[in-house]
């Protein structure tokens, strides 16, 4: 029985992605269908990096196909991923070499936030995507001792710094230029142009997710990122408990107030693992991030544990999804990592990169 690309097309229509909830025709993801008599071949592209999953999409689809093509012969799927740019608030440009950047916030300080993000842009590096953290707190960074990297930037082409690099890492930070011990006894217009400059000085070589780490709160740092940072979407970070939720909500607001799009919510420390015996508990109480993402209307990316390995792995420099990138709780990060970016893949693309850059000269 023979049968046409139309048919192949018609085929993928009743095959739901499971990362994105839609087909992969509607979802924009199969190309190059080529119908050889009874064999067929086709990519699909993904829009969101799933390095971790592309043998299970393949089989997924070879098994769907020869089921629905009655007398297909051989049937090849090539699977991959293509990052592209979304849309930013109106009037920012994008940064030099930074295809989307991930905001990721708490409204209060010691919820894990610093930990969750590292572990975030591992996560999404290792589903194989070009990934870069800019550690945004300029009082406390913490990110080169997360990440095990010391030492200052460089210049290759001395204009701009080069980031410095860890575990396939493009990083930067205020740290790595200040001793441990010194204070950053500034005011917040100093703040400001130090973060402006860490972002739009620092050489990103062809990132596909840059994600920032913030300080806590709801203050300048939080107000120039985005008044003059191109955001793609911003991330909340929070404890189950109501203390920690009231300020949660403030930086979820925030962000609504000045445009930026709420890609969701982790709750972090959501039940904690005895390390003797291995019993779960809700010390912080449960259920509140979820219920936090109702009254706003936004999604629960997940939750992760207050677990002892965690903090271990990350004071080592070496945080848990490259330290134990097989286990649970690095699944758990994975997981979310690619929900993350799934939903930066459904957002508005940005053509701004794709438009010439017109030079006028004298001639």
């Amino acid at each position: 029985m023979s049968f046409s690309e139309a048919d192949v097309q018609g085929a993928l229509k009743n095959l739901i992605d499971p990362n994105t909830q839609k087909d992969f025709v509607s979802g924009k993801s199969v190309k190059n269908i080529v119908v050889s008599g009874s064999d067929v071949t086709l990519d699909i592209m993904l829009g969101y990096p799933a390095k971790s999953v592309w043998n299970e999409i393949r089989t997924m689809v070879e098994t769907h196909l020869k089921t629905a093509l009655p007398g297909a012969g051989k049937v090849s799927a090539n699977v991959s991923s293509k990052v592209v740019p979304h849309a930013v608030q109106r009037g920012v440009k994008l940064v030099d070499g930074v295809k989307n950047i991930i905001a990721v916030a708490s409204g209060k300080g010691g919820v894990g936030k610093s930990t969750t993000a590292v572990n975030l842009a591992l996560a999404l590096s290792a589903e194989g995507a070009r990934v870069g953290i800019m550690d945004a707190d300029i009082y406390g960074p913490s990110q080169p001792t997360m990440l095990g990297v010391s030492g200052s930037p460089t210049s290759s082409d001395g204009k701009s710094m080069d980031p410095l690099s860890s575990h396939g890492l493009q990083v930067m930070s205020i740290g790595f230029m200040i001793s441990d011990d010194t204070p950053m006894v500034w005011r917040g217009p100093m703040v400001n142009q130090a973060l402006e400059q860490l972002l739009n000085q620092t050489k990103w070589d062809n990132l596909d997710y840059l994600v920032v780490d913030l300080p806590p709160g709801t203050g300048d740092i939080q107000l120039t990122l985005a008044q003059k940072v191109p955001v793609t979407g911003a991330l909340i970070v929070t404890t189950p408990q109501d203390i920690a939720l009231m300020d949660a909500r403030k930086g979820l607001k925030m962000f609504e107030k000045v445009g930026i799009k709420i890609l969701g919510i982790v709750e972090n420390m959501s039940t904690h693992i005895c390390s003797k015996c291995g019993h779960e508990e809700h010390i912080f109480g449960a259920g509140g991030g979820e219920k936090m993402c109702k009254d706003y209307n936004v999604e629960f990316l997940g939750s992760l544990p207050l677990d002892i390995s965690i903090r271990e792995q990350t004071d080592s420099g070496k945080p848990t999804v490259v330290a134990d990138p097989d286990g649970k709780i690095a699944r758990e990060y994975k997981q979310i990592a690619r929900r993350i970016a799934v939903k930066v893949a459904e957002m508005a693309q940005s053509h701004s990169m794709t438009f010439p850059k017109i030079v006028v000269q004298n001639t």
